[in-house]
């Protein structure tokens, strides 16, 4: 965007050295609501090192936690609010929703969410028990904030593939177009850096008609590149005000420092975030998209793992599923499975010889049965060799990188069998990136489409700095924070658990003080996560914002 031009205006003295007339600045003259048309050069930078340890900061989770909204009510009511374009930019006009006219809806008896609705996250409660925490109900809203021809939308996809990308792209695209009327929508190729770095696409409803048959991004995506003063100086160069990012924990970490830094230069731009992870590792929300489809995919790798097992004597089939931290994929796989018979995940640590070893188990297995398949997270057992671990670095987005844990249990099985002097026929399959690659299945495809819905009809009602996710089967819009403090993890101390190990009937490798670590680690999670009264981050906000004379 050029900048604009500056004009001086000087009085006509006949003295030698005339004194100029003090002009407003352009900042002063616009109104408020306009400053986001300013150049860049206009709006006070920040030192250059600044950039640097903020994105640092966003990308290892170390930042400061910022200013929480928080509306306590009767009972034990807590809102946890999403910013709002009018928190900082107080004299925004609004306007009519266009969707009152659109014939398409007229059929719906109240379209309109209702400003006092919220989605309450612990839906189980006892008698006389507090309410808990609460997030505000995604929809549309009757008075939005940005005209139709005033919005320049854009896109961006970041981190590992998942099914439904290109279903979330196409939705927000048409939704944003079919519901609002936009037409100006930029995709931003190769993640974060494509901002300042890459080209950008120009995305209509016609261009991304049929992107949801295929998998990947039409976008491209990568790692890391996250530079905040260079990325938020494009949006405003390119007079962008509607930012939707697309990624999981790492990258709405990324969106959290850009909506804090459009904040202060205070711009009137809408940052919004669908969290994407395969491994369904992101807290709050019911699941992630594309899980389903990820899962059911999986399903092939272990049907063929188990015709191999079945067909030879001895018998081993090993799979190697996703799961760097959470072992989700490979629990619900196996128990939709019912051919496995021995699940491995990061969240259950398991050992090798021994009675209740792995090694014994599959010795009986194979006696009893000639044949076992087994399925491994990726991220299962590497405590067993810590030390290799420790020369492995990490990867652009700061994740540890991990060693193949299905090569390597493949090669210590082999090698134990070997010196009792016993044949198998052992099958490794890893279908890691077949599965990240595939298009999404049908119940993905709905679920994309509704989260895309959301995050759009949250950014024209003007929220900002928030993710929308379905808790509790209702969409919402969730504060960046609360979906990056911490993973969503597996818990082997609950009925999910003892369901898959009563289908594959193998030992918990657990001892008593395993289990009790695990019980005081779910309870630790539950108190952080799920909202209940004792949540120390929420009284300290509750305390922060009754001071402050939030009520």
């Amino acid at each position: 965007m050029a900048s604009p031009s500056r004009t001086t205006d000087a009085a006509t003295d006949p003295a030698p050295t005339p004194a100029p007339i003090a002009v407003p600045s352009l900042r002063a003259r616009l109104p408020h609501a306009h400053h986001h048309l300013l150049d860049r050069r206009d709006t006070p930078r920040r030192p250059a090192w600044w950039s640097e340890r903020a994105t640092r900061e966003a990308m290892d989770g170390t930042a400061a936690k910022p200013e929480t909204k928080l509306v306590a009510g009767e009972a034990g009511y807590v809102l946890e609010d999403v910013p709002h374009l009018s928190d900082y930019l107080p004299d925004l006009p609004t306007y009519s929703n266009p969707l009152q006219d659109n014939p398409a809806y007229s059929v719906v008896k109240q379209y309109f969410v209702n400003p006092d609705d919220t989605v309450c996250q612990k839906i189980v409660v006892h008698k006389g028990g507090a309410r808990g925490n609460h997030f505000r109900r995604a929809g549309p809203r009757q008075r939005v904030y940005f005209e139709s021809d005033e919005v320049h939308a854009c896109i961006v996809t970041c981190g590992g593939l998942c099914p439904g990308l290109n279903t979330v792209i196409r939705e927000i695209v048409c939704g944003l177009s079919d519901m609002y009327g936009v037409t100006k929508i930029l995709g931003i190729q190769g993640g974060y850096r494509g901002f300042y770095a890459c080209n950008t696409i120009n995305l209509t409803p016609k261009s991304v008609n049929d992107i949801h048959k295929r998998g990947g991004t039409i976008l491209g995506s990568s790692r890391g590149g996250h530079d905040t003063m260079k990325i938020v100086d494009s949006i405003q160069d390119r007079v962008i005000n509607q930012v939707y990012v697309i990624g999981g924990d790492g990258s709405q970490r990324g969106a959290r420092v850009i909506f804090e830094e459009v904040r202060r230069r205070g711009l009137k731009v809408a940052v919004a975030g669908i969290p994407k992870t395969i491994d369904n590792d992101i807290p709050v929300i019911d699941k992630s998209f594309g899980f389903d489809s990820a899962v059911e995919e999986a399903q092939r790798a272990i049907n063929a793992a188990h015709v191999e097992a079945e067909s030879a004597e001895n018998g081993i089939g090993l799979v190697k599923l996703m799961g760097r931290y959470s072992g989700f994929i490979a629990h619900y796989a196996t128990l939709a499975s019912r051919d496995v018979d021995c699940c491995l995940i990061p969240e259950s640590p398991f050992y090798l010889e021994g009675e209740g070893g792995l090694y014994r188990y599959i010795e009986k297995r194979l006696k009893d049965n000639g044949h076992m398949v087994i399925v491994v997270a990726e991220g299962a057992g590497q405590k067993l060799f810590a030390e290799t671990m420790k020369a492995m670095g990490q990867d652009a987005s700061g994740n540890a990188l991990l060693l193949d844990v299905g090569l390597w249990l493949s090669q210590k099985i082999n090698e134990h069998f070997k010196k009792t002097k016993t044949t198998i026929n052992l099958k490794y399959i890893d279908p890691t990136y077949m599965i990240r690659a595939i298009p999404s299945n049908a119940s993905d495809n709905v679920y994309c489409t509704l989260l895309a819905h959301s995050v759009v009809h949250g950014a024209m009602a003007g929220y900002t700095g928030f993710t929308v996710g379905q808790v509790n089967g209702r969409h919402c819009y969730i504060p960046f924070y609360r979906i990056t403090e911490k993973q969503n993890k597996v818990s082997i101390t609950d009925r999910m658990w003892a369901r898959l190990l009563s289908s594959t009937n193998q030992p918990s490798f657990l001892c008593k003080q395993d289990v009790e670590d695990a019980k005081v680690e779910d309870e630790r999670t539950a108190k952080l996560l799920d909202g209940s009264p004792s949540n120390p981050k929420v009284e300290d906000g509750l305390a922060s914002s009754n001071s402050n004379g939030v009520k």
